[in-house]
C-alpha cells in the first residue's frame, strides 16, 4: 500500500512538473489566438481569431513588418551555417579522432571553448570588423559568424563518432587499393550518417535560435526572426499577440526537420552511448 501511495505521488508530481513546463507554450498558443481588443481584458474567455497569424505571415492589414522575409533570412543563414560547418567539421572531426599528437586535447578544448565563450566578448570587435569588410546585414557575415556556435560543436560530437568507428575498417580499405580520402568518403562516414543527421539537428537549432549576432551585426537585409520578432513589441502599444504568434511560427523549421530525421535522430543520440 506505501509503495502504491509513493507511485502516485510520484505520478502527481511528473503531471505537475508536465503542466507546469508546458503551460509557457500553452499562454504563447493563447496569446496568439486572442483579438488586439481583448488582449488585456480576458485570461481564458475570448474570441479566437487567426488575425495574428494573417498578419505575422503577411495577409493581414499591418504590413509594417515584413516577418516572413526575416523568416526566410533565418532558414537561408542557418542552412548555410549548418552546411558550412558540416564540409569543414567533418573532415576536421575525423583527423581528431584519427591522428592524436602532443596538445591536441589542449587544441580541442580551445576549440570548444569557442562555443562557450560569451557571445559578448567579441560582439564589438566583429562589429567593427563587418563594417570594414562591407560584411554587415548580409548573408556572407551572418553564415561567416554562426560558425563560432556550430562548428565547435559539431567537430567536438563527431570526433566521439569516429573515435567509435573501428580503425581496422579503413586499414582494410587501404590494403585493398583505397587513399585516405576515399576510406574517408566511402568508409567512414557512411557509417556515421546517423551522427551527422543527429549533429546537423542540434547546430541547426544553435543557429536558427541565435540572437545576439543578427541583433548587432544585421539591419533589415539579413535579420532574422530572432530579431524580427521582437519588431511587433515596438510602438505605444507593445502586439503580444504578434509576437506570440511570430514566436510559434518561428518554432516550425526545427520541429519538421526533428520530425524528419527522427529515425536517425534517435539511432545517432545513443549511437556510441555502449562501447565494446
Amino acid at each position: 500500500m506505501k509503495r502504491r501511495l509513493l507511485s502516485v505521488a510520484a505520478d502527481l508530481a511528473l503531471i505537475a512538473y508536465f503542466v507546469f513546463a508546458l503551460f509557457p507554450v500553452v499562454w504563447m498558443v493563447i496569446l496568439s489566438l486572442k483579438p488586439t481588443n481583448e488582449l488585456f481584458s480576458t485570461y481564458f474567455s475570448f474570441t479566437p481569431t487567426l488575425d495574428s497569424y494573417r498578419t505575422v505571415l503577411g495577409a493581414g492589414d499591418d504590413q509594417g513588418v515584413p516577418f516572413v522575409r526575416f523568416f526566410v533570412n533565418s532558414l537561408v543563414v542557418s542552412l548555410g551555417a549548418v552546411a558550412l560547418s558540416l564540409v569543414i567539421g567533418l573532415p576536421a572531426a575525423y583527423a581528431a579522432a584519427r591522428w592524436r599528437f602532443r596538445g591536441s586535447e589542449n587544441l580541442m578544448f580551445t576549440l570548444l571553448s569557442f562555443r562557450f565563450a560569451p557571445e559578448l566578448t567579441v560582439i564589438i570587435p566583429l562589429f567593427v570588423l563587418y563594417q570594414k569588410l562591407g560584411l554587415f546585414d548580409t548573408y556572407v557575415g551572418v553564415v561567416w559568424v554562426l560558425q563560432l556556435v556550430t562548428l565547435p560543436l559539431i567537430v567536438w560530437i563527431m570526433r566521439s563518432y569516429f573515435s567509435d568507428l573501428s580503425p581496422e575498417l579503413e586499414q582494410a580499405a587501404l590494403l585493398d587499393g583505397y587513399t585516405r580520402k576515399q576510406a574517408f568518403f566511402r568508409v567512414a562516414l557512411p557509417l556515421v550518417k546517423p551522427g551527422i543527421a543527429a549533429v546537423s539537428l542540434l547546430a541547426f537549432i544553435f543557429a536558427w535560435n541565435n540572437f545576439v549576432f543578427p541583433l548587432i551585426l544585421t539591419s533589415s537585409n539579413a535579420q532574422t526572426v530572432t530579431v524580427g520578432a521582437l519588431s511587433f513589441l515596438g510602438g505605444d502599444r507593445p502586439k503580444y499577440n504578434l509576437t506570440a504568434a511570430a514566436a510559434l511560427v518561428s518554432v516550425v523549421p526545427p520541429l519538421l526537420l526533428a520530425l524528419t530525421i527522427q529515425r536517425y535522430l534517435v539511432r545517432g543520440l545513443s549511437f556510441g552511448a555502449v562501447k565494446s
